[in-house]
């Protein structure tokens, strides 16, 4: 069997190729065994470097000089961009040059290939991973979403088909009514009939008597009453009813039954991002980082809140609701059902929007689904500001008594009052002012934006309070602001709790600090 052949077989010298490996030429990337050696390096024994093979080394391999054969390059001329050798260098082409030795450059380009490299396979590689799962999740939930949208249309055509059922009931009996009615009408003119008839006969058979009789006082006594029941009664006309249908119209009727949108599809040039490599601690921006701008169109800018990281829902001292990508373009609107602006947005985690209205008297906070309004909470004295939607789905309300006296947040569970915060002087936050903006944390605590103490309060699940931060804070939006100034607000808005609530963790939870 030829050895040379075998796949277990051993590692050969390069030049006899039968002999066993024994060194290494560095130079020329050789493997050797010892009698081959001499042979090797008989062309120019300097340049060559004989090591054990165990000690073999990699050794750069410059590229032979096209005018000097005998030389190798070794730099770099930087103004003409071109390798050279150093015979090169001393002629007059690049008499004054500056170079740069290609080892450097080498060991440059190889550090950039190691970062592309770790850069290909930490970051670039898995966010094309990421967004091929997330492209296959989405085509594997296509015919769950869409039979969702299905469910809805049938469970709404139920809904059509109960009410039509309903009025089809209604019409039915209100026929029986009218039968009912019709009916009585005639039997009573019917029984009048029958009485005068009643009467005929009877005075029939008085004059067959009379006429037979031969008394003379009977046929004197006699009386006509033909003049009497010659007078026929009024005749009674009763018309049916009549059944003006409405004719099936189609378009008309899926005009009223209500409609699909159209498929929204955009091109977002930047709308994926590469995955940040991952590191054991969170860095914290100095500064927040612009992602875009957003011209909400709002004189006043109010509340917002993000439906996920592409969408976000604005709103102002107007009439409407907005819903914004985040390249600013506008997605939906929602109107509302009075005409008082929304004092506070937020949104659930089935996507449905939260916000609430009011004014001295009666208050209500609404929810919106499928694009149906709906009243969820009702109150009376006090006026909700403020929403949060927690991790667990409870309604966090920051509110205000009528008389703008005292304030308090409330948790509610549905539609139930499931917990009361409310602070005093002593121990915990206090102040009227009707604007608190409320969040929860990654802690489960609360976090409120007391404008008037100039603090933000954190207090835990229970309400007992942890701690109030009242150090520097970037700019904060204030009200009224104008239009020009919102562009920038809003990145604020979106980009405050990145820097700010971290900071909380990082300064006070962690630390332990209660202050």
């Amino acid at each position: 069997m030829d050895t040379r052949l075998s796949a277990q077989d051993v590692v050969r010298c390069d030049l006899c190729e039968t002999a066993i490996i024994q060194m290494h030429c560095d130079f020329c990337h050789v493997k050797l065994c010892k009698p081959c050696i001499g042979d090797h390096i008989a062309d120019d024994y300097n340049k060559h470097q004989i090591v054990p093979f165990q000690q073999k080394k990699s050794t750069l391999i410059y590229p032979k000089c096209a005018t000097h054969q005998t030389k190798l390059y070794d730099l770099q001329c930087k103004e003409c961009n071109f390798p050279v050798c150093s015979l090169c260098s001393a002629t007059e082409q690049h008499e004054g040059h500056k170079y740069l030795v290609l080892a450097e450059i080498y060991d440059s380009k190889k550090n950039d290939i190691a970062k592309d490299t770790e850069e290909l396979q930490n970051i670039i590689y898995p966010t094309y991973k990421e967004i091929s799962n997330d492209l296959e999740t989405q085509i594997t939930n296509l015919d769950e979403e869409y039979e969702k949208l299905t469910t809805a249309v049938t469970e709404h055509g139920k809904q059509w088909h109960r009410e039509i059922d309903n009025v089809i009931n209604t019409m039915k009996k209100e026929i029986g009514d009218l039968k009912e009615k019709h009916f009585d009408i005639m039997k009573k003119h019917a029984e009048e009939v029958i009485q005068i008839q009643t009467l005929i006969d009877q005075t029939l058979l008085n004059l067959k008597e009379i006429e037979e009789s031969n008394e003379v006082s009977m046929k004197m006594k006699y009386s006509s009453r033909n003049k009497e029941f010659s007078k026929l009664s009024p005749k009674v006309k009763v018309s049916l009813p009549i059944f003006n249908a409405k004719p099936a119209d189609r378009e008309q009727l899926k005009k009223f039954f209500g409609s699909l949108a159209s498929l929204y599809t955009s091109t977002e040039e930047n709308g994926y991002k590469l995955k940040k490599p991952e590191t054991t601690t969170r860095e914290l921006l100095e500064e927040p980082e612009l992602i875009t701008t957003i011209d909400t169109g709002y004189e006043i800018l109010r509340s917002v809140t993000c439906l996920s990281e592409e969408e976000i829902w604005t709103s102002g001292e107007a009439s409407d609701m907005k819903c914004f990508n985040i390249q600013g373009s506008l997605f939906k609107t929602i109107g509302r059902i009075s005409g008082i602006f929304p004092n506070g947005i937020a949104v659930t985690g089935d996507g449905d929007l939260v916000y609430s209205e009011g004014k001295k008297g009666t208050s209500t906070v609404y929810k919106v689904t499928n694009g149906q309004t709906k009243k969820m909470i009702r109150l009376r004295g006090w006026i909700p500001s403020q929403l949060c939607v927690t991790s667990s789905g409870d309604l966090l309300v920051t509110m205000y008594n009528d008389d703008e006296t005292r304030s308090k947040v409330v948790r509610f569970s549905g539609i139930m009052e499931k917990q009361t915060i409310q602070f005093d002087k002593e121990g915990k936050y206090s102040g009227n002012h009707i604007i608190k903006y409320i969040s929860e944390n990654r802690n489960l605590d609360i976090c409120v934006a007391d404008c008037e103490v100039g603090a933000i309060v954190v207090v835990n699940q229970a309400g007992k309070i942890r701690f109030r931060y009242t150090g520097h804070l970037p700019t904060i939006f204030t009200f009224p602001m104008s239009l020009s100034e919102i562009k920038l607000q809003i990145v604020n808005v979106l980009y405050f709790p990145i820097n700010v609530l971290a900071r909380f963790q990082k300064n006070h939870v962690e630390g332990g600090t209660n202050s």
